[in-house]
Parts: C-alpha cells; structure tokens; sequence
C-alpha cells in the first residue's frame, strides 16, 4: 500500500481496503475500547498499600473519565481533559470534586508515562481552584459529651484515642496489646503505605485503655474485640444520639485544631498525626483564625 493512497484514506478521499482495515487490526499499535489500562493501574497501587477506599476512590474516577472517551486513556489530550474537568461541578456537596478527578487523572497518567511512555496530556492541565471549605471539628466540650454519652469503657477509650492521638480507622481497629508502650504513651500503628509509625496518647485515653483491658483480655487480638465495622457502626449511633459529627475523619480534624489552638507548631502537628505535608495540616486546621493566634502574640518590642 503507497503511502498516497494511505494518506487518501485519513484525509476521507477514497475508503479503505480490507486489506488495510485488517492491517491496521493487527498492529500491535491497535487498541480496543476497555480498561486494560485501569486494571494494571489499580494493581500498583494495591502493591504500593493504598487503602481499599483510595482504590475505589480512583476506580471511581477514572471509570467516570474511562466513558467519556470509550476507555481510550492514551488517546486523551489535555484540550479533552480540560473540558471533562470543566463539566464537574468544583464543590460538588463540599466535597470538592472537580480538583478530586484532577487528582486521580494526574496519579493515573504519571504512572501511564512511566510504564507505557505514553505522552502526559496532565503536564499542562492546571489544578482547579479549591473553595477552601472549613470542615467540622469538635470542641473539648463537645467530646466530652461524646464520652459522656457512652457507656462502656471501651467506647470511651475508642473516643478518647481518636481526639488525643489523631488515628485513622484502620489504625486504631487493628490496635494490639503489644503494641501499646504504656512508659512512652505511644502505640505502634501501621499508616497509609503499610508503613509502621508511632502514635502518641494523653491521660484521659490511658485511664479509660486500662479500664477497658481490664475488663477484656485480648489474648493477642485487637484490644477492641470489634473491627472497624462494628467501631463505624458505634460512632455512627453516637452521632445520631447526640447530633454530633461523628466519624474518624472529624476526630483527626479535632486533634489537629486542638493542638494548633494550644499553640503547637503545624511542623510538629504533622510529625505527631503522621501526615505527608504540612499542607495536608494547613488545610485541616483551616478553622483556626486570627483570634486564635492573637493568644499567642506578643509585641514585637515588648520585653
């Protein structure tokens, strides 16, 4: 086939062949609408230790994206990704979805790059502006009606760890007995990326820690003898009962904000709640303001 008469066809001049329509089926360059792309996407990331939320949360985003295009990912430029972005509302129930699929579409084709040298049509795409929300986070008053409102040890030991050591779900349900340094008020824990980390806790979670233990030996299992279903379920019924949020993500907001009210460095909040950035800290303490960091200020020329 003359390289005239191929051109004749992509410009619509004359149809094709058979013959070239089957060449071009069998070229190693030909690739049919479907996710072979996703899947393998979705596999590293599980090998790398994201949580089973973070994989749905790309399989979710990337799905939406995957039909617009017919699952075409390498064919996408940045002209067809801008508009998609642009058809998503920016704060979608507050929760910021338009920047939520930039996001994922940024992690999918970096990782598309690196493992097929498909071009980068993210290079150039500009994140979306985020309405910088002021998510909930709870008083110390407001938790201890929390714990008030309870009635076992362990559910007030649940509720304490989660404001005073900042932990996420599946850290404090897969917490062990041996993993507690009671000298040190520290428990090891596994973080996001299966890496093992320290987490720190106060007296109120100690008291209520030993009061629970006491009552229930775990013999090596979680301290808790519930997982992390049955913990969602408890916070959820304490949420409808005293009309708090109530959750693992408003409890690690709350540790982050009080300790910033309290004066404590954003450098060293991170370190404590074990965040990758102090920016991920900035945007969980978005509600402390200027009249909290006058406690704090003194006269630049005062003694």
């Amino acid at each position: 086939m003359s390289a005239s008469y191929i051109s004749q066809v992509k410009h619509g001049k004359c149809r094709p062949s058979g013959k070239l329509v089957q060449a071009l089926l069998s070229s190693p360059y030909h690739k049919t609408p479907d996710r072979d792309y996703l899947k393998p996407f979705l596999e590293s990331r599980q090998a790398r230790g994201v949580s089973p939320n973070t994989l749905a949360f790309y399989e979710e985003r990337l799905d939406k994206f995957g039909r617009t295009i017919d699952y075409f990912f390498d064919k996408a430029s940045r002209r067809t990704i801008e508009h998609y972005l642009n058809t998503i509302p920016p704060n979608e129930n507050g929760l910021g979805a338009r920047h939520a699929s930039y996001r994922a579409l940024k992690v999918f084709y970096t990782w598309l790059h690196s493992e097929y040298g498909i071009g980068n049509p993210m290079a150039g795409v500009r994140a979306p502006i985020l309405t910088k929300l002021i998510l909930p986070s709870l008083t110390r008053e407001q938790l201890q009606v929390l714990i008030d409102s309870v009635d076992s040890a362990r559910d007030r030991a649940i509720i304490a760890l989660f404001a005073e050591s900042g932990l996420r779900l599946s850290e404090l349900a897969g917490i062990k007995a041996a993993d507690i340094n009671w000298q040190d008020k520290t428990i090891r824990v596994m973080g996001k990326g299966r890496k093992e980390a320290l987490a720190p806790f106060g007296e109120l979670s100690e008291a209520y820690l030993k009061t629970w233990l006491a009552e229930y030996p775990p013999n090596g299992s979680c301290v808790w003898g519930i997982n992390a279903r049955g913990i969602q379920i408890m916070l959820k019924r304490l949420q409808e009962r005293t009309g708090f949020p109530c959750n693992p993500h408003t409890f690690r907001r709350t540790f982050a904000v009080l300790l910033r009210k309290a004066g404590v460095d954003c450098l060293v909040i991170r370190d404590l709640g074990r965040w990758e950035s102090v920016s991920m800290v900035e945007r969980y303490t978005r509600s402390f303001g200027f009249s909290d960091a006058m406690r704090f200020y003194k006269g630049t020329l005062g003694g």
